[in-house]
């Protein structure tokens, strides 16, 4: 398949490409051109960015948790020859695990997918110093995907400087400049991004900033390497793809509820996808708002998000929370990650020491531990098989400052690169609770399995 794409990627973290990213692909919408985002690497905030503010298509691609094979089939699936797909890089352009393996890592996943690169650099306080920082990167890059570079925080006039001394000195294209901007803030919180529904006007200053952009950056020369981009083998039909075997057509298909609102809204595109694929009708509630389960669900999946900015009024829902309490009660199958499994706790603990009631399902406490407990990526296995085939593991990643009185030991995690153990996940036959949030697309079993003890439970309540 032959269809044009670019990577934004960045030295290091803080270097501006989520705003450049963001500024391009409202760009090209403004266009219309039919485009798609794929962010590299677990964050779910800047997909969030990308399909709520600018309206398109987002999901997240790592080939850490699905190698090289399984990342290309993500990539192409779905995908046609008249999109124009932009993947965003994470952290710097070379720190994949551990900060030190290629695993997981920008580059790797533009090398998996044969992606051109463009080079977001922050020169901001840097002169002729930024052309060895370049270089740098070019003698690292062994498969020569730099195609481009982006000079970010600089003025017109050393513009005009610098960019014929980079392209004489280094061979490769300055793509243009973007001026430090004051007009669009988009502010952090301890997990990433705030939401993009806590930014006022968050569209119309996305806007502005995408016409800035195109003032001061080659959005053509930036098509044209993107039209650069070799084809790559589009060879995985459906029936033959390892990640989504097994799709089941049914009528009468068992209900997953789905927690998605202010407070519960971490999501993997592909887990979604694979629920239903794997036969599962998707139907969602909020936890803050509706007061209770919807009515016909035979299965509960109720993700991350920011459940501790949202406390009292989530403590104020009894009857939700009994809803909740009641499902679990009744063995209805349960599948809770990091701030979903917060919620289903006795209660939570704020910053000022005020416990708020939560659902109950698990006679223990969450409070902020005031740094971070634990982040990055790992791999899980059960002590005793449940959702897993035996023996067999599944991907995921942490991120949380909040802990638990009892995270649970049914599960194995391991660290990739240190290989550390330890205990985790709250496991039952028909419930997994636990602070990891999981890839399905890394082993589709857990999926195929949360689905069929659904399609069980509904089963035994008629």
């Amino acid at each position: 398949m032959k269809f044009n794409r670019i990577m934004i990627a960045a030295p290091k973290s803080g270097s501006g490409k989520t705003t450049i990213t963001c500024a391009f692909l409202q760009a090209l919408k403004n266009k219309g051109q039919k485009v798609v985002s794929y962010k590299c690497g677990p964050d779910y905030i800047d997909p969030m960015f990308h399909e709520k503010v600018i309206g398109i298509p987002s999901k997240n691609l790592d080939t850490f948790f699905t190698g090289e094979e399984k990342t290309r089939e993500l990539f192409l699936k779905n995908r046609t020859e008249a999109d124009f797909a932009v993947l965003e890089g994470v952290m710097g352009l070379f720190d994949g695990l551990g900060g030190i393996r290629e695993e997981g890592s920008s580059y790797h996943l533009a090398k998996v997918t044969k992606t051109p690169i463009i080079l977001v650099v922050d020169v901001k306080g840097m002169g002729r110093s930024v052309l060895p920082l370049i270089a740098g990167f070019l003698a690292y890059d062994k498969e020569h995907l730099i195609r481009g570079v982006i000079l970010n925080r600089m003025s017109k006039a050393y513009y005009e400087i610098v960019k014929p001394l980079i392209e004489d000195e280094l061979k490769v294209s300055v793509l243009g400049y973007f001026p430090n901007q004051k007009k669009l803030q988009i502010e952090s919180r301890y997990l990433g991004l705030v939401m993009p529904y806590e930014l006022k006007d968050i569209k119309e200053q996305l806007q502005i900033i995408s016409d800035e952009f195109a003032k001061t950056v080659s959005v053509e020369a930036i098509r044209q390497l993107a039209e650069s981009a070799e084809g790559l083998e589009d060879n995985f039909k459906k029936e033959k793809c390892s990640n989504f075997e097994g799709q089941v057509y049914k009528e009468d298909k068992p209900v997953i509820a789905v927690a998605k609102d202010e407070a519960f809204c971490f999501y993997y595109e592909d887990n979604l996808l694979m629920l239903q694929e794997s036969g599962a009708e998707i139907r969602y509630f909020s936890p803050l708002h509706d007061n209770k389960l919807p009515d016909d669900c035979n299965g509960l999946f109720i993700g991350g998000g920011y459940p501790e900015l949202y406390l009292k009024e989530l403590s104020s829902n009894n009857r939700m929370r009994e809803s909740v309490k009641q499902a679990y009660d009744d063995g209805m199958p349960i599948v809770a990650e990091c701030g979903g499994f917060m919620y289903l706790h006795s209660a939570i603990i704020d910053k000022e020491g005020v416990s708020h009631a939560m659902a109950g399902v698990i006679p223990a406490t969450c409070s902020n531990k005031g740094k971070l407990v634990r982040f990055g990526y790992i791999e899980i296995k059960e002590k005793r098989s449940s959702f897993l085939p035996e023996g067999e593991g599944i991907k995921g990643h942490e991120f949380h400052y909040y802990d638990s009185t009892y995270n649970g030991e049914n599960c194995l995690a391991i660290k990739p690169v240190t290989h550390r153990e330890y205990s985790c996940v709250i496991e039952g036959e028909n419930h997994w609770l636990g602070f990891p949030h999981l890839y399905y697309p890394s082993n589709p079993a857990f999926a195929k399995r949360f689905v069929k003890k659904a399609e069980e439970y509904r089963e035994r309540i008629k």
